[in-house]
């Protein structure tokens, strides 16, 4: 079976008061799911108002991605799959002692 689909994915920013929001929304064409993000400018930082939109954004993007899995989870045990098992840590690094 051969398929092409196209999801669009649209990402929606706004800053106020050195806090950005991202919601990114994902059209699939039968379903819509949205992720959110948000970042705060400490007051010790510079204003960089791209590196809100960046740390914004890719948390949003996460968000989404999480809510895409899950769904996707639910799926698979509806037909009788096992959902793949988590593999561990995205993120992290050893501490020395």
């Amino acid at each position: 079976m051969k398929r092409t689909l196209e999801w669009k994915v649209g990402l929606y920013l706004s800053e106020e008061d050195g806090t950005t929001k991202a919601r990114a929304v994902l059209d699939t064409g039968a379903s819509t799911l949205t992720g959110q993000g948000t970042a705060r400018c400490s007051a010790e930082d510079a204003d960089v108002p791209e590196i809100g939109d960046e740390l914004a954004a890719g948390r949003a993007l996460k968000d989404l991605a999480g809510h895409l899995m899950r769904v996707a989870d639910r799926d698979m045990e509806r037909v009788g799959a096992a959902p793949e098992p988590p593999l561990g840590p995205p993120y992290s690094w050893t501490v020395g002692t």
